[in-house]
Parts: structure tokens; C-alpha cells; sequence
């Protein structure tokens, strides 16, 4: 007897066109050549291990995927591991450090780095490595002083992140660099949030992750870049693929997909209009936003234009992006890996914030997509659901703009 057959329910939500989407921290859009690439290569049938000439032809798209992805990551392509993403590259990192090395020495990280860094850091600690985890000033930038007052003649890796994913300041990684070179030591740098943003190819490190649905490539495709003479143990076994560093089939039209993204995110960067007006659109918002009572932005000094950490002054963060969400308007209150999490940010908290501070956090992230319209649109958006949950609340009056009693 034959079954009827299963009718596939439609699960896309209606595209409005006049949303505004400025959570790219958490994931970019795909960039349209990156996904017409995937679906030309990932209609290809063949395993690139596999003699034969489709597995052959694989093995071309692989080897030319590798060779644009080092030239973005400023590396040669024997340097370059593809990865599902920038967990796995991370873990990689900070867990093959150790385990080739016995799970002995010392581990120095920051108090605001990803939770891929600060969990793989318990791990290794389990494990018996010891781990140091500096703090942050309030600023949100490390003090490079304490990382060097961190370092022990037993420091085998310091962990640091090129930019923070939830405030967007930059971190002083070309300064880590010297210190770990200086003391024996390596330093994996997290360029998850800086791909795509700021050009990598001169970025100091010993090992560098990033992910590339961060910027217009596929979900499910990163890569960690460990430099010549460096050893790391595999993480995933079975197998002898990415010169044996990381056992399975790779993921071929992915890594082709995010190669053509890098490139083109190398083509915004070397002529400077991009930068320039992620830049200006920026101080458009944060000009807008801080003419709203209570609202500071979170951290000072160096910052990834695209990101911004805002807190507001007597609201909740996640009632603020509910309301924005209504009137289709996309942020984040933090980590997309902790969305909806009960627990105040640890980035906020290590910068000092108390816990009601952190909570009435959001962050807004955007890219070349958004334009003056849309920002100015977000801008008078907040201002409006501030104003409407301030009143409910009872809190700074029913002015948005100035916070005063009518």
C-alpha cells in the first residue's frame, strides 16, 4: 500500500520590503554572488578525495577556493583549514593547541571573548591547563599591560579577539602579537566580527578564525589560518582531508561561496567608499540616537563602524527589540549565541555595567545595505518605543527626545 504523499508545509516568512535588518553581528546577508556560486558548485556531484574526474574537478574548486581565501586571510594556502564555521575554528585553535602540547602550560584570554573561547578555555582548563582570564577596562578594550603581566614562562597561547562582537571595539591584537613572539608563546586571534570589515591580510597571528556567513557567505563554512610551523592537533579524526588537520568530506561549495564573498568584501575595502560610508552612516545613528534622553553608548575608543552597543536608561534591551521587531526593525541585545538568555552579557558586565545596566542593552549592526533613510527611519523608531515604554513604565517622561514631563 502506498502512502499518500507528505505535503511540505511553506515556512518563509513574507519578505517586507520595507524592514530594516541591523543584526548583521549575528549574521550578514547573503551576497548574491556568493549564493550563486554555492548553487553552481554545490549542483556538482563528486568528493574532492576521490580520484576519478568529478572527484578531480572538486579537488580544482577546492585548491582555487583555497588559494582566494588566503590571499583575503593574507596567508599562504597550505596555511588555510576550512572549517563548518567559527566555533569549530575556535575550538580548533585553543583545544589542538593544548592537546598537542599534553594538556600542560598556560592559557592567557580575555574576560569578554566569545563563548566559543571562554568555554573551550574551561575545557583545556578540565584538562589540566592552567588559565588566566584578564579583565577589560571600561572602555571595552583590553589593557595590553595586563595581558603582558599575564604571561607566565608556561604561556603556551594567548587567545584574543580582533573586535568584540557585542560593542565592536577593537582590541589591540598587533601589540598581543609582540608579547606572545616575545615570551615563546602563540596567539590565536578571533576574527569572527572583523572579517569582511577590516582587512585581515596584515593582522599579526599565529592562528586566526573567522566565519564566513559573518560576511555574505553560506552558513556552515569558516576557516582558521594557522601559519607555517605550527602545530595543533585535529580535532575531528577519520580521515586524512585538509592535509590531515581535519577529518571529513570538505564542504566544497561553501568554501567557494566564501571565497567569492572575500573577495568582494576585498573589493569594497580597497576603495575606501565602502569604509567611508559604513563610517558616516554610523555617526548618523549615533548622532540621531543620543538626541534621546538616557540613551550612552557602550564602550570608547577604537570601533568597528558597522557595530554599536546602546544602552537606554530605564527599558529593558529585549523589550526595546520586541517593539522594534513589530514595526520591522531587527537588532540584537547581545551575543545572537545567548539571544533570549536570562543572564546578563558578560562582555557588558566584565566593562562594569551592573546587571539592569547590561539587560537594558541593545546592539545595532548594519552593512552596505542599510541606507540615510532607513537609519534616520531607525532613529525616530527608537526614539518612539522608548518614549511608549517609558510611559508604561512610568520612567523618564513622556518627551523621547528630552526625557521631560508633559
Amino acid at each position: 500500500m502506498t502512502a499518500d504523499p507528505v505535503e511540505v508545509a511553506e515556512t518563509d516568512l513574507p519578505i517586507d520590503l520595507d524592514a530594516i535588518y541591523l543584526d548583521h553581528a549575528a549574521t550578514a546577508p547573503l551576497r548574491p554572488v556568493a549564493a550563486a556560486v554555492w548553487v553552481r558548485v554545490h549542483s556538482r556531484v563528486g568528493n574532492p578525495s576521490s580520484a576519478h574526474a568529478h572527484g578531480r574537478a572538486c579537488a580544482d574548486i577546492l585548491d582555487d577556493a583555497r588559494k582566494r581565501t588566503a590571499v583575503f586571510l593574507g596567508a599562504h594556502p597550505d596555511e588555510i583549514v576550512f572549517t563548518s564555521g567559527g566555533t569549530e575554528a575556535i575550538n580548533h585553535a585553543v583545544l589542538g593547541t593544548f592537546a598537542e602540547r599534553h594538556n600542560t602550560g598556560h592559557l592567557v584570554t580575555t574576560t569578554i571573548e566569545h563563548s566559543a573561547v571562554l568555554e573551550a578555555a574551561e575545557v583545556v582548563r578540565s584538562r589540566g591547563v592552567d588559565v588566566t582570564r584578564v579583565p577589560v577596562t571600561p572602555s571595552g578594550i583590553v589593557d595590553i599591560d595586563a595581558i603582558a603581566q599575564a604571561i607566565r614562562p608556561d604561556t603556551r597561547l594567548i587567545s584574543l579577539m580582533h573586535a568584540n562582537n557585542e560593542t565592536g571595539m577593537v582590541q589591540p591584537v598587533r601589540a598581543a602579537y609582540e608579547l606572545a613572539t616575545s615570551c615563546g608563546a602563540l596567539l590565536h586571534v578571533d576574527a569572527v566580527q572583523t572579517a569582511g570589515k577590516l582587512p585581515l591580510d596584515d593582522v599579526p597571528a599565529h592562528l586566526m578564525s573567522i566565519s564566513g556567513h559573518k560576511f555574505g557567505a553560506p552558513r556552515g563554512i569558516g576557516a582558521l589560518r594557522v601559519r607555517h610551523g605550527i602545530r595543533i592537533s585535529s580535532l575531528l579524526v577519520g580521515g586524512g582531508q585538509e592535509a590531515g588537520r581535519r577529518a571529513g568530506t570538505q564542504n566544497v561549495a561553501g568554501a567557494a561561496a566564501m571565497a567569492s564573498a572575500a573577495e568582494e568584501a576585498i573589493a569594497e575595502h580597497l576603495s575606501g567608499d565602502h569604509n567611508r560610508r559604513c563610517a558616516a552612516l554610523a555617526q548618523r545613528l549615533l548622532e540621531g540616537v543620543q538626541t534621546i534622553a538616557g540613551v550612552h553608548v557602550n564602550g570608547y575608543g577604537p570601533r568597528l563602524p558597522q557595530t554599536v552597543s546602546l544602552r537606554i536608561d530605564g527599558v529593558r534591551g529585549d523589550a526595546v527589540a520586541d517593539a522594534l521587531d513589530l514595526v520591522g526593525i531587527s537588532v540584537g541585545t547581545g551575543s545572537a549565541c545567548h539571544a533570549g538568555a536570562s543572564t546578563p552579557s558578560h562582555v557588558l558586565t566584565a566593562m562594569g555595567l551592573d546587571d539592569d545596566q547590561a539587560r537594558s542593552t541593545i546592539r545595532i549592526s548594519f552593512g552596505s545595505d542599510l541606507g540615510e533613510e532607513a537609519a534616520d527611519r531607525t532613529v525616530a523608531a527608537v526614539a518612539m518605543v522608548v518614549h511608549r515604554l517609558r510611559t508604561v513604565a512610568g520612567g523618564l517622561g513622556a518627551n523621547p527626545r528630552t526625557g521631560a514631563h508633559a
